[in-house]
């Protein structure tokens, strides 16, 4: 909701995509959307200016499931029926862990990322050519969720490595090398920024005690109540999911289809290879969720960054409800006549009702008064919110910022002014007279990555500004550029004033990183409008 709320402020000043998120640190703020994936955010933005706030989580949610729903019926169709394809789409859709997702964990990123993870699948195996759509899968994929991006194409290297050893096909791997290539160009424009400018802030945070893998095996134990909870309700979801997957594919074993259409002569593989891809996948979840695979997670690039095992359960999603497809096939799923159809109808309309009605009773939590939407849009307006750790600057603690901030002091020295986290945690603000400068002080503009101050002093002093010091900040002083600030241990930026009026700017400068991610985009744009253009060609000429 924060995001969300900032994205929409950033829209009113006339910004399209936002870097800085001013709200974070009590207003102090944090580049959190250098680091987070822009769909989520975006999408929250949007619905946000066109429904009301209280409906926007609920309308998210809504879009993302039918999404979900959606894009797996597609996979799923290219190897079963379409009523078979359709009940294993409702499986998908009504997984445990999506509902935990959903209900518990308020997950939006993870939950929209689902829509991409069958579509992986489906254009990975295809043998027809495929590589611009799997390219675009990749690509938003990583716009969406970057830990299921890193699932997601370890999942893709897996089952295309599998089915090109198993059907003696080495273009499989090349499509999907070239796709990754072309997908992750495609997704420079967030990815190189965001990997880049990680030596900027504390992003080691992210992975600190009870963030670990380590902490979150299969029923472990740390001692932390609110996380042992979480562990516990996704450790017995990993054992429902994969009891049902084993159960399914058991009777995928023994069904077949009644009858070959012509269209599946062309379709990517037989049934049996998506049976094995599936079976050999959740072998290799199953693996990774306890603790004999610590190794593997620590000696994988970026799979430590998931945090949690359990999030694998999100491709073991798609492995459970591809199986079910597959047992569902044969004479029940393939007739046509009312009765059979009103069967299924009236079957899968139960499945929903028990599924989301176990699903409110174990996860769904009502909010805190202080989360509530109605708070967090006060609380967005005047003070903000507690920053993110691993988004901290580098070397400072922004739990030393304080709440209730003036915007701009100017005081004797560069690191005066300072809370002592160690007594207490963002505490509120107090006015110090024995360290403050009189000032003639405007504030001509304060937007979110766009700042005017005009400073008039009688002695040397330092502005020291209510935001997070970050070298994507271009800092002016009558024209003259500033790039030599103090360090504060709050991370706060302070600026040097000499006597007699000082002219501010501050502002929110696309560095050499974000244009060369900006760059990489448009080649790959570039490449993508090619081999569409050629695909339409090719087709155009098979047709005439």
């Amino acid at each position: 909701m924060q995001s969300w709320l900032e994205t929409v402020q950033h829209w009113r000043e006339g910004v399209l995509y936002p870097r800085w998120d001013l709200s974070a640190n009590y207003g102090a703020g944090e580049p959190r959307f250098v680091f987070y994936p822009p769909i989520t955010w975006l999408l929250g933005g949007l619905l946000g200016t066109l429904l009301p706030w209280s409906w926007t989580p609920v309308a998210f949610t809504l879009l993302a499931f039918l999404a979900c729903g959606l894009s797996f019926f597609k996979m799923a169709r290219e190897w079963t029926p379409e009523d078979a394809a359709s009940v294993a789409a409702c499986v998908y859709l009504l997984n445990p862990y999506l509902l935990f997702v959903t209900y518990e964990r308020s997950a939006y990123g993870e939950l929209l990322s689902a829509i991409w993870l069958p579509l992986l699948v489906l254009y990975g195996l295809r043998k027809q050519p495929s590589l611009l759509q799997l390219s675009l899968v990749i690509a938003a994929l990583w716009l969406t969720n970057a830990p299921s991006a890193v699932m997601g194409c370890y999942f893709l290297a897996l089952i295309v490595f599998l089915a090109a050893v198993r059907e003696r096909n080495i273009m499989l791997v090349f499509r999907a090398a070239g796709a990754v290539a072309l997908g992750l160009g495609l997704a420079a424009f967030y990815i190189v920024p965001a990997v880049y400018e990680q030596r900027w802030v504390e992003i080691a945070r992210a992975i600190g005690s009870g963030m670990r893998v380590e902490d979150s095996f299969l029923f472990g134990h740390t001692g932390d109540a609110f996380h042992d909870h979480v562990l516990r309700s996704a450790s017995w979801i990993a054992i429902v999911m994969l009891v049902a997957t084993v159960i399914a594919l058991w009777f995928s074993r023994k069904s077949a289809f009644s009858r070959a259409s012509a269209t599946q002569k062309d379709r990517a593989s037989a049934p049996d290879i998506l049976r094995f891809l599936m079976t050999a996948t959740t072998l290799v979840i199953l693996f990774l969720l306890v603790p004999l695979s610590s190794f593997i997670w620590h000696h994988t690039p970026e799979l430590k960054f998931l945090q949690f095992p359990w999030r694998w359960l999100l491709v073991l999603s798609v492995s459970m409800a591809a199986l079910i497809g597959l047992a569902l096939r044969g004479s029940f799923f393939e007739a046509k006549t009312r009765r059979t159809i009103l069967t299924r109808a009236m079957t899968m309309l139960a499945l929903a009702v028990v599924m989301a009605s176990i699903a409110a009773f174990l996860f769904w939590q009502p909010c805190d008064d202080e989360d509530n939407i109605a708070t967090q849009r006060v609380t967005f307006s005047r003070g903000g919110f507690e920053g993110t750790d691993e988004y901290t600057a580098a070397n400072t603690d922004n739990s030393e910022i304080q709440q209730g901030l003036p915007l701009v002091r100017v005081l004797k020295s560069a690191d005066t002014n300072v809370a002592d986290s160690a007594v207490a945690e963002n505490p509120e603000w107090q006015p110090d007279s024995a360290d403050a400068v009189p000032a003639d002080l405007q504030i001509l503009s304060w937007k979110a990555e766009n700042k005017q101050i005009e400073i008039n002093t009688s002695a040397a002093a330092y502005a020291v500004l209510k935001l997070v010091d970050y070298p994507v900040w271009h800092v002016t002083i009558n024209g003259t550029t500033i790039t030599a600030r103090p360090h504060r241990d709050d991370g706060l930026i302070a600026i040097p004033l000499q006597p007699g009026r000082s002219f501010i700017t501050i502002r929110y400068e696309a560095t050499r990183d974000v244009q060369l991610g900006r760059a990489l985009s448009l080649l790959s744009l570039c490449i993508a409008i090619m081999l569409y253009l050629q695909t339409k060609r090719r087709r155009n000429h098979q047709v005439s």
